[in-house]
């Protein structure tokens, strides 16, 4: 039978492949595991995370116990309560028996009580750098060395599931590292609201307010969730000036750069770009294989085959995340069935989530995309006319073309009635300009997202 700590750890790994990142944070961690081979029980802090689980995540706990488990599967419960160990007095003849679990109700009076707090397995060391996010990183790393300083605020911004929240946990906690007496608040747009709302109705928002003010570092994850909260803007308003007044650092993250955010108050979106505002972009292939064979052997303990590797980097591209998630189930499946990690049986475990890959983005799927984006006909995108209004959606239909499907060049060039050299040509002209024209840097990026990568 697993420990508790075991199995749980396992069906957390799990779960953060099924559940967004604010999910697992807000409701999954709080939970504490009490494993006995009749049943797993898990203690809530509070009737509010008790109730949340039980309606919203019971189901899906449930499945990752069975997946997490190769012996007999405990039934699971939930119950408020807090885990102190101790160990029962006994008889001089005999052996101290094990530890045994005591409930006791677990306090919930304080205003931040439920907060999220930074996961200490994020950190620089681990974070895997690549073209993508080498900008973002440093400017991370500098923020966790000197807090306060020059890049106050710093706004992280880009897609889900590409490593913001990954950085602004690994600023956190360097920030503690360099001073264990730091105080450092971590959380979600979306519980800042939420606290707000508690806080007026119960009359502690001044507790609140205070708390948020008093913090050295306070880390804001997905800020585009304050459109259209005019009092939550208001009061994180105030917040922010008195935090960057007194010198204390702000981190925020955002899917996208805040001044492209439809209600957020014109003062709040100058002031998110303040001090430094860098993005975060879809990983290469090189970034992806790393990100791969980096977290199968921190988080699963084994080696991922350099084929497999590139043969699963090359066709999950959308996010960290999905990456991830194609690794957890490679990993239980090799575990539960013996089989050596091959391509082959990549190809067979994960063929639900390629085939949706494959569905999802074709040659012609592109072309309506580009022209549409671009405001021309999907026929001019195969027009023998070199205009520049032409041309430069054409070249980049087919670098998007290359890089988002399995087609060959040849292939690929017969969609737009060119050759190959073509296409060659085109995917090296985008790789340019992408580095040098920043509006051209923007389309393709606004493109892939558009395509769901």
């Amino acid at each position: 039978m697993h420990s508790s700590e075991e199995l749980w750890t396992q069906c957390v790994r799990w779960l953060e492949a099924e559940l967004p990142d604010k999910d697992i944070a807000t409701w999954i961690r709080p939970l504490h595991p009490i494993a006995s081979r009749e049943r797993l029980l898990l203690l809530a802090p509070n009737r509010i995370v008790l109730d949340r689980v039980r309606q919203d995540f019971l189901g899906t706990i449930r499945r990752a116990v069975r997946a997490s488990s190769g012996e007999t599967l405990p039934e699971v419960e939930l119950a408020v309560g807090s885990a102190e160990v101790r160990a029962p007095a006994a008889p001089p003849s005999t052996p101290a028996a094990g530890p045994e679990p005591v409930l006791s109700a677990a306090p919930d009076d304080s205003p931040v009580a439920n907060a999220p707090k930074l996961d200490s397995r994020f950190t620089f060391s681990n974070f895997i750098e690549g073209k993508s996010n080498s900008q973002a990183r440093a400017a991370a790393q500098y923020v966790g060395e000197s807090p306060g300083g020059a890049y106050n605020p710093l706004l992280i911004y880009g897609p889900t599931g590409l490593g913001k929240t990954h950085l602004m946990h690994s600023i956190g906690n360097e920030i503690q590292r360099r001073n264990p007496q730091a105080r450092v608040a971590y959380l979600f747009a979306e519980q800042w609201m939420s606290q707000y709302v508690t806080g007026v109705r119960h009359g502690r928002w001044d507790d609140i307010k205070s708390y948020y003010r008093s913090v050295d570092a306070l880390l804001i994850d997905d800020i585009q969730f304050f459109a259209y909260k005019e009092k939550t803007q208001e009061e994180f308003f105030h917040a922010f000036n008195s935090l960057i007044d007194s010198r204390k650092q702000i981190v925020l993250t955002c899917d996208r750069y805040p001044k492209d955010v439809d209600g957020i108050d014109e003062r709040l979106k100058s002031r998110f770009t303040w001090g430094l505002s860098v993005a975060v972009e879809t990983p290469d292939l090189e970034t992806r294989i790393a990100i791969l064979q980096s977290k199968a052997e921190a988080s699963h303990d084994m080696k991922l085959p350099d084929d497999v590797a590139m043969f699963v980097a090359q066709r999950v591209r959308s996010s960290v995340r999905d990456l991830e998630g194609a690794l957890h189930r490679l990993a239980a499946s090799a575990r539960f069935r013996g089989e050596p990690l091959t391509i082959e049986f990549a190809r067979t475990t994960l063929k639900d989530m390629l085939a949706a890959y494959e569905r999802q983005v074709t040659i012609e799927n592109i072309k309506r995309k580009v022209a549409d984006y671009y405001n021309i006909r999907v026929s001019d995108l195969s027009s023998p006319r070199r205009t520049r209004t032409l041309a430069r959606p054409r070249q980049i239909a087919m670098a998007l073309a290359k890089e988002l499907t399995q087609h060959s060049l040849p292939e690929i060039g017969e969609s737009f009635g060119k050759d190959h050299t073509t296409v060659l040509h085109a995917c090296r002209k985008v790789a340019e300009l992408r580095e040098q024209d920043l509006k051209i840097r923007e389309d393709y990026e606004n493109l892939q997202r558009q395509l769901g990568f």
